[in-house]
């Protein structure tokens, strides 16, 4: 058998591919019929729960009130019912821990009857808390790994669901996860916590404008979701991808994006029939995705749904990746998420659409018709400034990973400079209000009409600004985009930082209004005097030019605004004294748990470069280097046979690959030394730098002959699936 021959039978194994996923029949299954038939949501509980036990239940998810622990029992046995009616067997609490990935244990609703049978029990104490072994999950030195006690806490504000197996169904609910002592272990608690500071503040600023609300102030979030489909015989012909989740190896294939034919293109049949059953299946569980669409790059797609409070977006977002892997394996697919998982071709990003306000009040980022004289949208507007300028540092390290760092600052994703862009027009009335003319900023640009030039096509409105994909937060209307956000990672702690600098600046505001007003000043006047005092000091922060532009990282430097160009240089912001006060001053996380934070992620860092340098080394010493050994041995006999013929040879070939060889060869031996000297440093902060600095550049090294060898060598000998394969198999 050929050394390749797992390379050839997944390229054979995708040309005679058939599904043995059935039909979707919509006609029968319509999409209206299903939508959230499978979530415990407000509708089912109205039908369900006692009249008094629903508007106490109702009232604690709408406003945010503590809820009566009376009503737990009742509220449990109708959701066992509910469940059992729809075939679960187990229920589990999800939560999210500080691996960043979803976790879950099942129990049975099962229990002996003592006379031989079973009883199917489900208490409101087992509905409020669960107790999973906490031990073996990342904690940063906050507890012992002895201590192993560790509680979930039913998160009532999103909704409980049946998740469905080929099986059978099961029970998810949401959950926080805390330690004994209560130390938050995850990372909705602190989303949580952020989002009730974010209301206390803003709800401050709206009473000085007159504007009451019955309903507490909610952050909300639109998650886009990009990922590869790549057909999953690649995958497992591949230890890299399998392991590490992206090529460690791969020379750029002879075409790769350049023709933009990819994006928005048509979609693949085998892709677009998995993405059906991923919106079904999403469908059932209540998750609004609107849009799916081919990518930039070959095999990628993007997948998102509409908004929602910023708490269920992040639940669904977990749903979605977890829907996409599962759902892909029956299509004969495998479903990628890391963030750059082919070199040379963009990576993936998961962009967080970001706005406040509440059903009665609609977004407090809507500008009107007319932002000049929108005064608390400005107010809000200039809040996101400051929150900006002061805390870039810890935005940049909430997206700080180590597969995030392939993609942040390429030509692809915005970079590690974070910037706000505004727009022509929101930018001229900020700068009126700076020169002292607020009166003049009614005369920023006004949004114009485009014409089409079709004669059957009515004239246009447009926005009075273009977007700007390049930038890190960027204004779209009615939102902000925070666009640095790794598809592989959780939105949780991103979402929960920019929620906690609004909180900060929206609190500025709000003691800035109230001094001004106290001083005998109209509102309007204090609201000119905030915002001008805001664009004075935090101009800097506004960009509205190209953010891959070499002179936006020379004008980023001389405006101060830091350029964290990786994970090492980007965590160390978590445990900054003004990061500290920030999240203690407004209830999310103590000093101790920004600090484990910092740790676990550091740890992660080290492990998963560790990881894929010994990987690096294993494909370059059993499958790289001895593929091209054979093909030198080949090219030397021939050369040898040429020359006892009397025939003229030209070893330019023999050369080069002998070359490129010793090139691996060195590197490769640079590269083991290196990685087992700074496997010895632990992994803190001076291990991971040593790590970026040292190992990640020996890896490329070793990759850069391993790919220019893949050039070269004899395609029947080379065993890796290439990236035209991969990409282009279908």
């Amino acid at each position: 058998m050929s050394s390749n021959s797992a390379r050839h039978s997944a390229i054979q194994a995708i040309t005679t591919y058939k599904t043995d996923a059935a039909p979707l029949n919509f006609r029968e299954m319509r999409p209206t019929d299903i939508f959230a038939s499978n979530v415990f949501n407000d509708r089912v509980m109205r039908e369900r729960l006692p009249k008094a036990i629903y508007r106490s239940l109702h009232k604690t998810i709408t406003l945010g009130e503590r809820m009566d622990p009376g009503i737990a029992d009742t509220v449990a046995a109708v959701m066992k019912d509910w469940a059992i009616e729809k075939g679960a067997t187990h229920f589990t609490h999800i939560f999210y821990p500080l691996t960043g990935q979803t976790a879950e244990k099942h129990d049975s609703f099962l229990i002996p009857d003592g006379t031989g049978g079973v009883i199917a029990e489900f208490s409101g104490s087992m509905l409020i808390r669960g107790e999973p072994d906490a031990s073996s999950f990342p904690s940063g030195g906050l507890r012992s790994t002895f201590e192993a006690r560790g509680y979930t806490a039913w998160d009532v504000t999103s909704p409980a669901y049946i998740m469905e197996n080929p099986n059978g169904t099961f029970l998810c609910i949401p959950t926080m996860f805390l330690s004994w002592t209560g130390v938050a272990l995850d990372k909705k608690t602190p989303l949580l916590r952020s989002g009730q500071a974010v209301s206390r503040q803003a709800q401050r600023v709206l009473s000085l404008f007159g504007i009451s609300t019955s309903l507490p102030v909610v952050s909300y979030a639109g998650l886009e979701q990009e990922y590869f489909f790549i057909d999953h015989n690649f995958n497992f012909a591949r230890s890299d991808l399998q392991v590490a989740g992206r090529a460690l190896f791969g020379a750029a294939p002879a075409k790769g994006q350049e023709f933009s034919d990819q994006y928005f293109g048509v979609i693949p049949q085998r892709v677009l029939s998995c993405m059906m059953e991923v919106e079904r299946e999403l469908y059932k569980l209540g998750v609004p995705v609107r849009t799916r669409h081919n990518e930039a790059a070959p095999s990628q797609y993007e997948i998102a749904p509409l908004y929602e409070a910023s708490n269920l977006a992040v639940d669904h977002n977990h749903i979605i990746m977890a829907t996409l892997r599962n759902v892909a394996k029956r299509y004969g697919l495998k479903c990628l998420l890391h963030e750059k998982p082919f070199s040379g071709i963009n990576g993936s990003g998961k962009h967080v659409n970001y706005s406040l306000g509440n059903a009665e009040l609609g977004s407090l980022f809507d500008p009107g018709e007319t932002p000049h004289a929108n005064a608390k949208f400005l107010v809000f507007c200039a809040a996101m400034i400051r929150g900006v300028h002061r805390f870039g540092g810890l935005l940049r390290a909430t997206v700080a990973s180590a597969s995030n760092d392939h993609r942040l600052g390429a030509h692809e994703a915005p970079p590690a400079i974070m910037s706000i862009f505004l727009g022509d027009q929101l930018t001229e009335v900020f700068e009126a209000f700076r020169a002292g003319r607020a009166e003049e900023a009614a005369s920023g640009k006004k949004g114009r009409a485009l014409n089409i030039g079709v004669d059957t096509l009515p004239t246009l409105p447009t926005d009075p600004g273009d977007r700007n994909r390049t930038s890190p937060v960027a204004f779209t209307g009615n939102r902000f985009e925070f666009r640095a956000v790794g598809s592989s990672q959780s939105a949780a702690g991103s979402i929960t930082a920019l929620n906690a600098i609004m909180a900060d600046s929206l609190g500025y505001a709000a003691d800035w209004l109230e001094r001004e007003i106290s001083q005998g000043r109209s509102l309007n006047a204090a609201v000119e005097s905030f915002i001008s005092h805001i664009i004075e000091e935090h101009s800097a922060v506004i960009f509205n030019g190209d953010g891959y532009s070499d002179i936006w990282h020379k004008e980023a430097e001389r405006r101060g605004l830091p350029n964290l160009r990786n994970t090492p240089e980007a965590l160390p912001e978590l445990t900054r004294p003004e990061v500290i006060e920030l999240y203690e001053g407004q209830g999310i996380l103590r000093r101790a748990e920004l600090k484990a934070r910092q740790d676990i992620y550091l740890e992660q860092y080290c492990k998963t470069v560790r990881t894929e340098a010994r990987l690096t080394l294993r494909m370059a010493y059993t499958i790289i280097f001895p593929a091209a050994v054979r093909y030198q041995g080949e090219l030397a006999a021939t050369a040898l046979r040429m020359k006892e013929l009397g025939l003229e040879y030209r070893t330019t070939a023999l050369e080069e690959i002998t070359t490129w060889l010793r090139g691996l060869q060195d590197a490769a031996a640079r590269l083991e030394t290196c990685l087992s000297l700074t496997e010895t440093a632990g992994e803190g902060l001076e291990a991971a730098r040593r790590y970026c600095n040292e190992v990640l550049p020996l890896m490329a090294e070793v990759r850069r002959n391993a790919d220019s060898l893949e050039t070269r060598v004899a395609d029947d000998l080379w065993s890796l699936p290439n990236f035209q394969e991969i990409l282009f198999g279908k």
